[in-house]
């Protein structure tokens, strides 16, 4: 998608969904981090509570309650929690706690001035509540701390200073207790359920957020049609990922091709797409011959590259697959053939044509690996031997393919321009980026090559793609020649 798309609901749905493992594992993350903390770390809370009935004083006793007696009860209910929460009581309230609690015992539940030995009049402020009931004459107070017994204790003495208070500081009506308060030992709080379901849905909206963040600022190739819009070159082919299940204990890695029992329909059915645009691109040319690249190491120019001569031979062409990427050689090992002998042996001179291409390493499909690792790879692809070899094969073959090192790491594809009618790009799906395309288009343009066209490989939704190169740049250069294979693993 990247940032040079629009997003609509169909777009949002398919890259949330796409993303559905990361919205799992932090929806987990999230539910049991929540869950651990509510549990282990935040300390339980008690409530207690009592309620006060508000009397006014014109009430005479014997005599019916009015209306206006009501109302006047409950317009004295605001005054009376005004009061009871004023510092002189709050004050008082904690001078009680005092006598009846050690220190320690109140440090979890209140501040305390060790100086003064008193209990901080906030916290205990903190910890209460008073509300009229239902906009009743009834006053209600709630005390929460972190000890059941506190909770009650610290409603009773209110509940006990109260009376004296309010008549000596508001002169009017009275209040009475309706009941002590009682200890209640179950916790109100962590409400652990709430605080997992509240954690699993942040994690979920994390997981989101991170989504359309790293989309937004996502510049890898994802989009074929964004792709032929921006670079104006059509998309010849579109291969899918997929997997091949899981790797039997001592079974080595190999590169699929069409050839493999296991290799799904939906994509053979893409590669023979694909020969069908590939022989379109190639008709407005007097030459069959072309190269396949990619900007990058391991992003399937070998693989595709074999798959391709294949399908093309599938179709009765004589094929000719070359693997002209002599630093890295792949398809010796693809097809199962030898590689002491090859391009570097014909073009050096040192070994005819004929003895070093595989015939029908698959009907209609011959092979010239690489051969030895010449030391300088880039000035043998643009000599003239290599020039005057293909225009030799070409008389023998229908089709060449030429697989070259990757454009952006070395300049070695652009030694054959003169003798192939162009090149096809492989593109990764969501791992070559834009800019590493265009500085590709730039390398084939400054060559004077035929860009004919994007293959898009490894499109997420079919699994796992088969990968050669272990690093994009560190590791793509001279180093150990690939093991020869032995005579019995050939047979």
């Amino acid at each position: 998608m990247g940032n040079e798309n629009e997003y609509s609901l169909k777009s949002i749905f398919q890259l949330v969904i796409g993303k559905w493992w990361l919205i799992l594992i932090l929806a987990i993350v999230g539910a049991g981090a929540a869950f651990g903390f509510s549990k282990y770390v935040m300390p339980l809370e008690y409530r207690s509570y009592t309620s006060m009935y508000v009397k006014n004083n014109n009430t005479v006793t014997g005599d019916a309650v009015n209306l206006n007696d009501l109302n006047a009860s409950k317009s004295l209910v605001s005054t009376y929690i005004a009061v009871l929460q004023d510092d002189a009581v709050l004050d008082e309230v904690g001078n009680e706690l005092l006598k009846k609690y050690p220190v320690d015992k109140l440090k979890g539940s209140f501040s305390i001035d060790n100086e003064k030995k008193t209990v901080g009049i906030n916290s205990i402020r903190d910890c209460l509540t008073m509300s009229s009931v239902d906009d009743t004459e009834v006053l209600k107070i709630v005390a929460v701390t972190k000890d059941p017994a506190l909770s009650a204790d610290l409603c009773n003495i209110i509940a006990d200073i109260a009376p004296d208070f309010l008549v000596r500081v508001v002169g009017a009506g009275s209040v009475e207790a309706i009941g002590p308060a009682k200890i209640y030992a179950k916790p109100i709080s962590p409400n652990i359920p709430k605080n997992t379901v509240v954690g699993m849905l942040a994690g979920i909206m994390i997981a989101v957020l991170l989504i359309f963040v790293f989309d937004f600022f996502d510049n890898t190739v994802k989009d074929t049609e964004l792709l032929n819009n921006k670079y104006n070159k059509p998309v010849v082919g579109e291969i899918h990922r997929f997997t091949r299940g899981k790797k039997k204990k001592n079974e080595k890695d190999e590169r699929k091709t069409l050839l493999s029992k296991d290799f799904p329909f939906h994509i053979v059915e893409s590669y023979k797409a694909m020969r069908t645009n590939l022989i379109f691109s190639l008709s407005t040319s007097d030459k069959k011959i072309f190269a396949i690249s990619s900007p990058n190491p391991s992003e399937g120019k070998s693989t595709t590259a074999a798959n391709i001569a294949i399908t093309l031979a599938q179709a009765d062409n004589k094929v000719l697959l070359i693997d002209a990427d002599m630093r890295k050689p792949v398809q010796h090992n693809i097809f199962q053939t030898k590689n002491k002998v090859g391009f570097s042996s014909v073009i050096s001179k040192m070994e005819t044509s004929s003895k070093c291409i595989h015939k029908n390493v698959v009907k209609n499909l011959d092979l010239l690996p690489t051969g030895p690792k010449p030391p300088n790879p880039s000035e043998l692809l643009a000599s003239e031997q290599t020039e005057k070899l293909l225009e030799e094969l070409s008389d023998k073959y229908d089709y060449i393919i030429i697989d070259t090192p990757p454009v952006n790491v070395v300049t070695d594809a652009m030694g054959v321009s003169k003798s192939v009618a162009g090149i096809f790009l492989i593109l990764k799906y969501g791992s070559t980026t834009f800019d590493e395309a265009e500085q590709a288009m730039k390398t084939i343009s400054l060559a004077n090559m035929n860009m004919l066209g994007f293959i898009m490989n490894d499109i997420k939704n079919k699994g796992n793609g088969s990968t050669y190169y272990k690093s994009k740049y560190s590791d793509y250069g001279y180093g150990e020649e690939p093991k020869e294979k032995s005579d019995k693993e050939n047979k």
